[in-house]
Order: C-alpha cells, then sequence, then structure tokens
C-alpha cells in the first residue's frame, strides 16, 4: 500500500457518468447550426481534451466557419442542463467518506464553473479542497500545467504521497509528468488499451479498490 496524504480524481468518467448530458449537448448545438447530428459513441470519442476539442470534433468539416458560434450554443445550452442525466459512478461516494481525512481535488479538462456545479448537484462537492478546471484552456491535461496550479494552493509538498485517478490515459501521462503516483480506472470513458499503453502505476475495474492501494 501507498503513503498517500493527496488524491487528485478527474471528473467524467471517474467519479461522475455525465455523458449523457455532453451528447445532448453537441447534437442541440449541431440541430441549432443546422447539422446532422452525430451517433453517442462519436461524440464520447471526443471527450476528454477539452470542450474547444469536443466542438472541433463534433463539427467535422464545418468546423472553421462555424466554431466561435457553436462554442457559445454549446455553453449556454451546457450550462442550462450540466447534471440532468448525470449520476455518480458506484463506489465512488463510500470511497470518497472512506477517505474524508484525507486531502482531496479535482483536475479536469471540462469548465471549471460546470464542474463545481456538477459537483453540488451529485452531492460530493464538499469533499474536496479545491477544484481545477479549464479557466486556461492552453493548460489541460496531459500537459502537469493544471497540476503544477494545485500544487501552489496544497499543503501537500511531497509528490510522492500524491495519486491521481482517471479513466483516461491523459490523466496517467499528466500524473506522471508531475511526478505523482497514477492509477487507471476501466469503468469510465478511456479505452482500456489506451490505459494500458501508457502504464499507470496501478489500473482498478472498481474504484473501491482504492482501499488496498491507499494506506
Amino acid at each position: 500500500m501507498r503513503k498517500i496524504e493527496l488524491i487528485i480524481f478527474d471528473l467524467d468518467g471517474t467519479l461522475v457518468d455525465s455523458r449523457q448530458d455532453i451528447v445532448n449537448a453537441a447534437n442541440f448545438m449541431l440541430r441549432s447550426l443546422n447539422l446532422k447530428e452525430r451517433p453517442f459513441e462519436e461524440i464520447i470519442s471526443y471527450v476528454g481534451k477539452g470542450v474547444n476539442e469536443l466542438i472541433k470534433s463534433s463539427l467535422g468539416k464545418d468546423a472553421d466557419g462555424l466554431k466561435d458560434r457553436a462554442f457559445k450554443i454549446f455553453r449556454s445550452y451546457y450550462q442550462a442542463h450540466p447534471a440532468d442525466n448525470a449520476y455518480v459512478y458506484p463506489g465512488v461516494s463510500e470511497i470518497l467518506d472512506y477517505f474524508k481525512n484525507k486531502d482531496k481535488a479535482v483536475i479536469t479538462n471540462r469548465n471549471h464553473r460546470a464542474s463545481e456545479i456538477i459537483l453540488q448537484k451529485m452531492g460530493i462537492a464538499s469533499y474536496f479542497k479545491n477544484v481545477i478546471g479549464d479557466d486556461n484552456t492552453s493548460c489541460l491535461k496531459p500537459s502537469r500545467c493544471q497540476f503544477d496550479k494545485l500544487f501552489g494552493k496544497t499543503s501537500v509538498k511531497d509528490k510522492g504521497k500524491v495519486i491521481m485517478v482517471g479513466d483516461m490515459d491523459i490523466d496517467v501521462l499528466a500524473g506522471r509528468a508531475s511526478g505523482i503516483v497514477t492509477c487507471a480506472v476501466t469503468y469510465g470513458i478511456g479505452k482500456r488499451q489506451d490505459i494500458e499503453r501508457v502504464m499507470p502505476d496501478y489500473i482498478i475495474d472498481d474504484i473501491l479498490q482504492l482501499k488496498k492501494i491507499i494506506e
């Protein structure tokens, strides 16, 4: 087991399943622009690298002329419907309570304000001291930039006692670049083969398995 003082979680695909709300927002955007809606799995394959990349990929060949307008439509809709269908993954509330005496944070490539709203709506916001989102879209995972921001806010300075828990390869890459322990979950949005390729310190199928990793 690892002696860990700070647990950093990704949001979408790790703590919360918000896929349907993201797909709904993207397809509303496409309909509003008189473009063809895209299938659920296709839109989800664009998730993880920030809202700009999600919108650009969803627009496809129409991206250049419509991106600014599309962004406004997407953000307006999503701010009004951030968690209509979202839910906390099984075991998440239990694990957050189990580690209630440890520092915890969220680092996500999604919008910071929307992240806070979702955490509040899911009833788990109080567990986290810090939430780092996409306020600066040039500072997103897999860069370590967001982690550097967090370390400027937290009292935990020994990176050997910090773990990143996420569902995508970019979570692992950002954590490793930051010099911290990495743990990937397999039940989220990321593909298992992509996770295995970047070789995190741990791979778990159930978030409750953190009890066997973190001391």
